[in-house]
């Protein structure tokens, strides 16, 4: 029976060889992630800037950008419309107003004259909302602490599953990873809201997931091969989970490009983001995670010292081989 095989069996690339560069590469990304932040900042979605949020239904599709230059002259600030769910509902988002409670109520109001004037009663509301400054303010703060939550707890993970050079590798990469995402939502200058959190939190767990399958082989490689130097040791651990992280990235890949394609413009940022952390996380774990372990004292001597935590495994139960 013929299997697909996207990597060959017994591959060994020298992905060690290329560390400098990948740490070049990557110290540079990050620079300029910090500096896109930092002067261009993020598009903050209602979840976090505050505004008006109105759901409407219509009997026919709308030209979006009739209704955008029809709501547009109303000189309420920025508006931004997109489809939701179907071409005949329209979620319209508003920016904050000046003032109090009233002022967005007005607003409101404004924008419902506007839209009875263009479309009758063909059209209704489904939601209306505003979320305030103080509430945006106390999101801003929950999802920081989310996401710093997320990489402690990871820490606090690999070190004891591991011992405290992975954890530091590990926690590396998983920043490597955050800042590169932020980065990308600065340049491209997609939405930021809440479901980009989410996106951030799970980039985490898939970035994770496979740094571990990386340096669960090269602690198993530490038993098996005493006479290895650790640079070796760490390519041939890669090279034996290659053909797995691969076909564990394209898999995902394939879901999330069916998100991003059909998902609509509701979900779009989310699946942009987690395609674009999906790569990031894959890259990460080769070529940052797994090569950190050399530059901060991983050695035979230190895995033989300390020891493992964690019960032993055999070869017959573990992870079979790529």
């Amino acid at each position: 029976m013929y299997k697909l095989k996207l990597v060959p069996d017994n591959t060994n690339i020298p992905f060690l060889k290329f560390r400098m560069m990948a740490f070049v590469l990557s110290g540079l990304l990050i620079l300029g992630s910090a500096i896109m932040f930092f002067s261009v900042g993020l598009n903050k979605g209602i979840d976090f800037e505050g505004g008006i949020l109105i759901e409407i239904g219509v009997e026919t599709p709308p030209e979006l950008s009739d209704m955008r230059t029809s709501l547009g002259g109303l000189e309420l600030g920025q508006v931004a419309l997109q489809t939701f769910g179907s071409d005949t509902e329209i979620l319209i988002r508003v920016q904050r107003q000046e003032g109090d409670a009233s002022a967005q109520e007005e607003a409101v109001n404004v924008i419902k004259q506007q839209l009875a004037s263009d479309y009758g009663e063909s059209i209704s509301y489904r939601r209306v909302e505003f979320v305030g400054p103080t509430v945006s303010e106390e999101l801003v703060i929950a999802a920081t602490e989310a996401v710093i939550v997320a990489v402690l707890a990871m820490l606090v993970y690999i070190w004891l599953r591991f011992e405290w050079h992975y954890s530091v590798g590990a926690v590396i990469a998983l920043v490597h990873d955050v800042v590169l995402t932020i980065g990308m939502f600065s340049v491209t200058g997609i939405e930021f809201n809440l479901a980009s959190v989410a996106a951030i939190l799970t980039i985490v767990g898939y970035s994770i997931n496979d740094t571990v399958v990386v340096y669960d082989r090269i602690r198993e490689n530490f038993r098996r091969y005493k006479k290895l130097t650790v640079e070796d040791l760490i390519n041939l651990s890669i090279n034996e989970t290659l053909t797995r992280t691969t076909m564990t990235s394209l898999t995902t890949l394939l879901a999330l490009l069916a998100l991003y394609i059909f998902g609509g413009e509701v979900i779009r940022g989310f699946a942009t983001a987690m395609i674009f952390g999906v790569v990031v996380g894959t890259y990460s774990s080769i070529f940052v995670a797994a090569p950190i372990l050399l530059h901060i004292g991983l050695t035979h001597q230190k895995d033989e010292e300390d020891g493992f935590q964690g019960a032993e495994r055999t070869d017959d139960n573990a992870e079979e081989k790529s």
